[in-house]
């Protein structure tokens, strides 16, 4: 099993090594190189090539056997299968405690692969080597400032904890991180998880300070017992939510040519999920979504959930979805809250739930009807909709051919400063009262740098592309702190 110091040399290295560099830009060896240099890493980098030549600054040397020893406890493997063997043992020998192998032609190539891959494997275990892959794409640590894949992106740093068994899901999550400012501790693609499983990634993010969520996509499944037994003791320390391929005859079929593993039981693994408190995603989408939401929102005290909306028909398709989900109730509105907001709304607004303002929403009225709904000890969850309606005339008015001029400026300059604050004291209230506040909008797909939507994402939430979205995440979180409860975690 690997040691939390394989784990430092992998995530935390003080050196890296990348093996097989090269310069030319479309190959492995560059865009290893180049990515763990423009991330900003501060450890000691090195590079090998046959032929010794400098690349990106960095002058390479013929062999690991001329990396200093004890420099650098991680290797990122860019050479061919049939040369891997003499390198690792090169590497183990140089003080070196994890290797990440990029190189294909193992388990997915045959039984010929397979074979060598089962000895890459016996091997690293002489050597006390952990081994990650073979055949993936590479691994980020923010922490270290450490982006050693052959992909881009480089994610924000945050507090979610990705591992893959394909590569491009990585590169997915990292790029709806960049997307939502909503970043990442770790992410590692686990390639064919010859000797390291996604069980032992999230045992080992369950224990990791940096990381608060685990988020993994699991496709091919040759030990459903026994993976659904690891994924459950993770699941007991730190939220985990699962996306898994496979779950249809047409996907099982895919996941086996993709990975060479069979799918479990679909129905069997979703049961078992439930019951032990992990998180299954339906989408990519709800996957990031609801790992987002585990690693910024607050744990509801229970299902009671308040929609606030500025637009009567989104709060209508909002409470819909909770009225839908097993685990949300749309609370009807106490009188003692009803009369509060009569206080500061005209007499059209809906006085019930959802909370319609109608319109009739002055400079205050936004944060005070939030504070009223926050604070109201019924009141478990609230989903705000509407953010950014007032920034988005700004825009049309900035972008028309009357700006400056005609008064626009003033008023431009008023909604955007209206929606930023509307941001702020959702997020200001949720820390106050401890209560989960999720923000939607479609904004934040159709124009991110509108004042509200930016705003939520510069404070380092989600603001959920759709109020279905956000009810969809916030049903994951009730779930999972209704779960914590009943067993007194």
């Amino acid at each position: 099993m690997p040691t939390v110091e394989h784990y430092q040399a992998l995530f935390d290295p003080k050196g890296v090594v990348v093996a097989g560099a090269s310069s030319h830009p479309g190959k492995f060896g560059f865009v290893a190189l180049h990515n763990i240099l423009a991330s900003g890493y501060a450890g000691k980098v090195f590079a090998t090539n046959r032929e010794s030549i400098e690349v990106l600054g960095i002058q390479s040397v013929p062999d690991i056997d001329d990396v200093p020893d004890g420099e650098a406890d991680l290797v990122f493997v860019c050479t061919p299968a049939s040369t891997n063997p003499a390198l690792l043992r090169a590497a183990a020998a140089k003080g070196i405690r994890a290797a990440f192998i990029a190189s294909a032609g193992y388990g997915e190539a045959g039984e010929e692969g397979k074979v060598a891959q089962d000895e890459l494997v016996a091997l690293a275990n002489d050597l006390d080597l952990l081994i990650v892959g073979p055949n993936g794409q590479g691994l980020v640590s923010t922490p270290s400032s450490l982006c050693a894949q052959i992909v881009a992106p480089y994610p924000p740093s945050g507090r979610i904890g990705i591992v893959s068994q394909s590569g491009n899901f990585v590169s997915s999550f990292e790029n709806y991180a960049i997307a939502s400012g909503v970043g990442i501790s770790r992410a590692v693609s686990a390639g064919n998880a010859a000797a390291v499983t996604i069980a032992d990634y999230l045992d080992f993010y369950a224990t990791d300070p940096a990381t608060s969520v685990g988020l993994a996509y699991v496709e091919g499944v040759t030990d459903g017992r026994r993976l659904l037994d690891r994924l459950a003791g993770a699941a007991t320390h730190k939220p985990l939510v699962v996306l898994k391929g496979g779950a249809t005859e047409g996907g099982a079929r895919a996941a086996a040519s993709h990975t060479g593993a069979l799918a479990a039981d679909d129905r069997l693994f979703d049961g078992e999920c439930r019951a032990a408190g992990i998180t299954r995603a339906a989408s990519v989408e709800d996957a990031f979504d609801a790992a987002a939401t585990f690693a910024t929102q607050p744990r509801p005290a229970g299902p009671n959930v308040v929609v606030l909306t500025t637009a009567g028909g989104w709060g209508v398709v909002t409470a819909d979805a909770i009225s839908r989900h097993p685990d949300l109730r749309l609370l009807p509105l106490p009188d003692d809250l009803r009369a509060t907001i009569d206080a500061a709304l005209p007499p059209r607004w809906s006085r019930n739930n959802p909370v319609d303002c109608a319109g009739g929403e002055t400079r205050e009225t936004i944060p005070e009807v939030l504070a009223a709904i926050a604070t109201h000890p019924d009141v478990h969850s609230i989903v705000y909709l509407g953010l950014g309606i007032q920034s988005n005339q700004a825009r049309l008015m900035r972008d028309g051919p009357f700006f400056p001029g005609h008064g626009l400026e003033r008023i431009v300059s008023y909604h955007e400063r209206q929606d930023r604050r509307f941001a702020d004291a959702a997020g200001e209230l949720s820390v106050a009262t401890g209560k989960p506040i999720l923000t939607a909008t479609e904004l934040a797909v159709a124009d991110p740098a509108n004042p509200g939507p930016a705003a939520v994402r510069a404070s380092g939430r989600l603001c959920y592309a759709s109020g279905e979205r956000a009810v969809a995440a916030l049903g994951h979180l009730t779930r999972d702190a209704a779960h914590r409860a009943r067993r007194g975690r």
